[in-house]
């Protein structure tokens, strides 16, 4: 079975990563995203194995010791962190996997598997990131202003990846986004990886004709 691929998406708050991740992976099929684990508390409505695998401190602190994960990081006072046996066991089994990391977990991923193909998605604007960021229109104007500053601090790591997909109309984002995911299914590689059958029937010499 052929070995599918490893993409790490990465964005900025607002650019809506999200949503088209979820819309690629219910309009391609053989690929999925990686589920993190953490040890935050479950939200009303969160499923375990879903959307997290939840965990207690000690049992994360226990995987980071063994050595286990592929990045993990500490966002206020909870773990978050992608497993390297989950991810492996899925790309064995020819799926390709999405990890939604932020860059310095992509740096991470990349340095123990250099071969992942990495996409960095980008607003068309600050004017319309920040639109975005505060459209429900509940949260202060400095929530909103430490908002921007973390976006800009994600966005200048862009040129850290392999491709760039700007957001500005969602289906063209959309289009682009299954297209390199596609391109990369068609690269030389993977299809003589996928069709070694194929290609050695094709290649073999013909018997000859008496």
């Amino acid at each position: 079975m052929s070995q599918g691929t490893l993409f790490i998406i990465s964005a900025p708050s607002g650019a809506g990563k999200t949503s088209l991740v979820r819309e690629l992976i219910e309009s391609l099929d053989g690929i999925q995203v990686s589920v993190s684990h953490t040890t935050r508390a479950r939200r009303d409505g969160e499923v375990d194995g879903v959307n997290y695998h939840f965990c207690t401190p000690q049992a994360f602190e226990a995987m980071i010791a063994r050595g286990d994960f592929f990045e993990h990081a500490q966002v206020f006072d909870n773990y978050y962190g992608t497993s390297r046996q989950a991810v492996q066991r899925l790309l064995e089994a020819g799926q390709d996997v999405i990890l939604e990391i932020d860059w310095q977990g992509a740096r991470q991923v990349r340095e123990q598997m250099p071969e992942a193909v990495s996409i960095f998605i980008l607003p068309p604007s600050r004017a319309e990131l920040e639109r975005r960021l505060s459209s429900r229109g509940t949260d202060e104007h400095a929530v909103i202003a430490r908002r921007m500053r973390d976006a800009v601090s994600e966005m200048v790591h862009f040129d850290e990846y392999d491709y760039l997909v700007v957001n500005d109309d969602f289906t063209t984002a959309l289009s682009e986004l299954t297209a390199l995911i596609i391109s990369q299914r068609l690269s030389c590689a993977a299809m003589q990886q996928r069709n070694a059958p194929l290609l050695e029937a094709l290649l073999s010499q013909a018997p000859a004709v008496e």
